[in-house]
């Protein structure tokens, strides 16, 4: 009875996983083989190079994506969550978590996601639509203004979420998945010889007969695997059962049986390289295709966008971004949000993409170099773990990263080869979000040590209170403080000039902790410190965000009773100078200083009651 309850559990959520972790690579038939026979490093078209292009594409996915990602890389959960913030956050404290080797690179390849995210809704929509010009030479001028018209639509939509959408996406790839496995078996039952590429012998002198040109054609081949980081990032969501299923079930022999169409049409009519996709699809099929194609293109670009809003959201719990606005646009699904910030970068950032590279194909050369990078840094990560927190023998970790590296380093040389031709956009794109990350971190570090100078330990605080006994007055006080344990500088401030102070007095911290949730019986702990004091700490996880008045109604289960409507919250806010010895580069600390400035209110974050804040002002040189 169990087994037929998680089974019927599991379905559903395979179905669902279609759409939001293989939307990416689902897509990327559209202009993977294109780019081997047509792109801007196209190689001869032979018979012996058409086999040895499709088994390097199947190799690729059968190593990289079942045996790595599906395999290996879904068992490092996080408490059921995924991605590069779970993987690090995995890593047990002291040297390694603290490494700066480690903690750089898995920031590194979270900007390079961030790539990712813009590279991925120019591609997939721009190819889609090109498929126009396979229809007919007139829409050749129609395809730039189609998919930027496209685009703005779909980042147009985001603040009204995905729950609705997000039904439809599903089943419209299975529709996707179908279709693309039919025009596949289609086309190799008609030129079976294709499937002489399964042996990876035709990889393996494809290399040796092509050289250099080869792993230039290797950076091409590596198209056919992007969007597996989003199997990991988004394991939290569905589960590693599901995934399993969809990808063996459907994705994996869809994706195959496409790859081998679109070379045994190739061998066919070679004139077909132009878009060996489309030559697939039967002429009175053509504009339903370019349609179904879009919209999983959509699907596609939808998943990464969502993505880069969880990735920034969990980037600030876990203190390497600036606060941003957070809009929840479901009341069931805590983890639909929308970053009304991070959503206008995207759109400016793809639709500069489309005006300035036109067509897909110059496109493709910025892709693989995010993402292969992205998958080198996953390994490295996950060796770290295997290591110390798994315990693994040496022996058995090292060969299985060594493998890992392999396949993931050998597609990211073949990329670095395309750095002139485009690759180099998404390590501009990471190398300012890495800067911004580490000055963040590096700055809010400076700015506690600059407070803890000033701060004094809460028991001497309330020592000296009671022995001077000061007016109190009736109410509650909320003075949030950034390290337990000590005097929030704004209550000093106020106890200095008022000279007042309430009958209930809370010192409050918020940690981030090291795991995406935790659970509401863990959130609070509340000690008495005596005199109308007490010491209150707020748990939450790097996928959640902090609600104060939901802590100090679940405070009232420890003996705490308060009102969080009717309490007032003291802020501190610091102006900061950066005349300071603070071991920064000016440049940075002025970055960490506008940054500061522009973060979304503290009242706003901790979703403090309007009216009841008051805020009081600081100078600190950094």
């Amino acid at each position: 009875m169990d087994k037929a309850h998680d089974n019927a559990r599991i379905l559903p959520l395979a179905v669902g996983a279609l759409g939001v972790v293989f939307g990416d690579i689902g897509t990327s038939p559209l202009y993977t083989i294109k780019e081997c026979f047509h792109g801007l490093h196209a190689i001869a078209l032979t018979q012996e190079n058409v086999l040895g292009a499709l088994s390097l594409v199947f190799w690729a996915l059968t190593a990289v994506v079942s045996f790595k990602y599906i395999g290996f890389i879904l068992r490092a959960d996080n408490r059921g969550e995924g991605g590069i913030f779970a993987l690090l956050a995995l890593l047990p404290h002291g040297r390694v978590r603290g490494s700066t080797i480690a903690v750089v690179a898995a920031l590194f390849g979270a900007a390079l996601l961030y790539g990712d995210g813009i590279i991925t809704p120019a591609i997939s929509v721009l190819s889609a639509v090109e498929g126009l010009e396979v229809a007919t030479n007139a829409a050749s001028s129609f395809v730039v203004p189609i998919t930027v018209a496209i685009l703005i639509a779909l980042f147009g939509v985001q603040h009204h979420g995905t729950s609705g959408i997000g039904r439809i996406f599903g089943p419209v790839m299975i529709a996707w998945f179908v279709a693309i496995a039919a025009l596949g078996v289609w086309n190799v039952v008609k030129n079976p010889a294709v499937l002489a590429a399964l042996s990876p012998g035709y990889a393996v002198s494809f290399f040796a007969r092509n050289g250099l040109h080869g792993l230039l054609v290797l950076g091409s081949v590596v198209l056919a695997i992007t969007g597996a980081e989003a199997l990991y990032a988004d394991l939290g969501h569905f589960g590693a059962p599901p995934i399993r299923l969809s990808w063996f079930a459907l994705v994996f022999p869809a994706l195959v049986v496409n790859y081998f169409g679109q070379g045994a049409i190739l061998l066919e009519v070679p004139a077909a390289a132009v878009n060996p996709f489309y030559a697939m699809v039967p002429r009175p099929l053509l504009y339903p295709m370019v349609g179904l194609a879009t919209a999983a293109a959509i699907i596609a670009s939808q998943a990464l966008i969502s993505g880069t809003y969880s990735l920034t959201s969990q980037a600030v719990q876990m203190g390497y971004l600036p606060r941003v606005h957070v809009i929840h646009t479901s009341g069931e699904a805590a983890g639909q949000i929308y970053i009304p910030t991070v959503n206008r970068f995207l759109m400016v950032a793809c639709i500069a993409l489309v005006l300035t590279f036109q067509h897909s194909s110059r496109l493709a050369a910025a892709y693989g170099i995010a993402v292969t990078a992205n998958m080198g840094i996953t390994s490295l990560l996950f060796f770290f773990v295997a290591l110390r927190t798994w315990k693994w023998p040496l022996a058995r970790a090292l060969p299985l990263v060594l493998l890992f590296l392999f396949f993931d380093l050998s597609f990211f040389g073949a990329n670095l080869l395309k750095l002139a031709d485009g690759g180099w956009f998404p390590l501009v794109i990471a190398g300012l979000l890495l800067t911004l990350m580490l000055t963040w971190r590096d700055g809010r570090t400076e700015l506690r040590d600059r407070m803890s100078e000033r701060a004094l330990p809460q028991e001497l605080f309330v020592e000296d209170v009671l022995r001077r006994k000061p007016t109190r007055v009736p109410g509650v006080a909320v003075f949030m403080s950034s390290a337990v344990g000590s005097t929030p500088v704004a209550l000093l401030h106020h106890y200095k000039h008022n000279k007042v102070l309430h009958e209930k007095v809370i010192f409050l911290a918020v940690r981030s902790e090291d795991k995406p949730f935790v659970r509401r019986s863990k959130r609070v702990d509340v000690e008495e410190l005596g005199g109308g004091f007490y010491r209150m700490t707020a748990h939450y996880g790097f996928m959640e965000r902090p609600d104060v008045p939901e802590a100090l109604r679940l405070a009232r289960t420890q003996g705490l009773d308060t009102d969080p409507a009717q309490a007032s919250y003291y802020l501190g806010r610091e102006t900061l100078l950066t005349t300071g010895k603070a071991p920064m580069a000016r440049w940075r600390k002025a970055l960490f200083a506008l940054l500061s400035r522009n973060a979304e209110p503290a009242s706003n974050w901790f979703g403090l009651p309007p009216g009841r804040v008051v805020e009081l002002g600081m100078q600190i040189e950094l």
